[in-house]
């Protein structure tokens, strides 16, 4: 009966559709959509990308693999029909998600990736609609639509299709601001559960930490958490933190409110704000120097000292790193005073200086 229903045509989008509606609705009894923030370029882009995923990106997709299928490798269509459905089921979701955690990854340590994935962190507030907030050209080159579309000439079509619905109410469930997991957080009988579901699945507490602005409030890990699905690859590879905790702020440091036709269609449309990421020409500084810089600090405030050397703002972070595979180092100070903080980066007692700055002299 089941495998019936996941061969009606489009089924999995019905199903898509109706988790939008539901936790759509759940965010308006809660009032989350009537206390919003986003402004109608938030809504565009959000809204605007989900349909052109649905309705351009992903078919087309489907029917590039198909023809070149059919015209490289035609004998190879359904060569998956007779595996067991719920085998075939796990094959799909494994891969689809080892694809899509190593893609998120790198979106964040490569320049020219974190351009296409960085509207996806502009968004101040997190909701359902905001899964879908990327570049256009980030889903087209996206390895794990791609595997959607072979697996189904393959012919795991109906493996998929269940596949796709449980995909999507994790991730629409972790994006949206219906705080699902708090209630199994509060009350320490439903402790077991949570323990078990977190350590497998993107729950909204771990996701939520992900779109956090800074590391600096303790909660938040923008350059980690990066699983799809599930949280396995981020447990598996060190960069899993689970905190069940929300961050206050959410967002990119020092964002400069590209336009969201930019945002959406770079690189064939450029930011015309000169300081962005995306503007035409833009090229990260090199803001390191031989010499340590002397700043003031204050006991028991806590401090980001940039790692990536690109910052505005040396020896302090600005938000730079994103698109490096350098994070800011949290370090809170143990005194009121004057202190030499490094400035070339190349210190090992970081961040304070220890004079590798003279072996670079040298």
């Amino acid at each position: 009966m089941s495998e019936s229903l996941l061969n009606i045509e489009n089924f999995d989008a019905y199903i898509v559709i109706g988790i939008l509606i539901f936790f759509g609705l759940m965010e308006v009894i809660a009032g989350y959509l009537h206390r919003s923030k986003r402004t109608s370029s938030d809504w565009i882009q959000e809204v605007g990308s989900f349909f052109a995923l649905a309705v351009l990106i992903k078919p087309a997709i489907v029917v590039v693999v198909w023809a070149l299928g059919n015209m490289v490798f035609p004998d190879a269509q359904s060569v998956l029909g007779h595996w067991n459905f719920w085998i075939l089921l796990v094959f799909y979701l494994l891969i689809d998600d080892v694809l899509q955690y190593w893609y998120h990854r790198s979106a964040h340590e490569y320049e020219w990736l974190w351009k296409l994935h960085r509207p996806h962190h502009q968004a101040e507030e997190m909701g359902f609609f905001v899964s879908y907030r990327n570049a256009a050209l980030y889903y087209v080159i996206m390895p794990n639509l791609w595997w959607v579309a072979l697996i189904t000439f393959l012919g795991g079509g109906a493996s998929v299709a269940l596949g796709l619905i449980l995909k999507q109410l994790i991730i629409i469930g972790s994006h949206s601001r219906v705080k699902w997991d708090n209630f199994l957080y509060k009350y320490k009988i439903f402790n077991p559960l949570i323990s078990v579901l977190e350590r497998i699945i993107i729950t909204p507490a771990f996701h939520h930490a992900h779109h956090g602005k800074s590391i600096k409030d303790g909660i938040s890990d923008p350059n980690g958490n990066y699983g799809n699905t599930f949280s396995l690859w981020d447990q598996f590879f060190g960069t899993a933190k689970f905190t069940r905790q929300f961050p206050i702020e959410y967002g990119l440091p020092n964002d400069p409110k590209d336009k969201w036709t930019a945002s959406y269609f770079y690189p064939v449309i450029t930011s015309d704000i000169p300081d962005s990421e995306i503007a035409r020409g833009y090229e990260k500084q090199d803001t390191k120097t031989l010499e340590p810089t002397i700043v003031e600090l204050e006991k028991g405030e806590k401090y980001l000292w940039c790692q990536c050397g690109h910052s505005g703002n040396q020896p302090f972070c600005d938000g730079s790193h994103h698109g490096t595979k350098h994070k800011p180092l949290l370090f809170e100070a143990k005194r009121t005073g004057k202190v030499k903080l490094c400035n070339c980066k190349a210190t090992k007692t970081g961040p304070f200086c220890d004079d590798s700055h003279v072996l670079v002299h040298s």
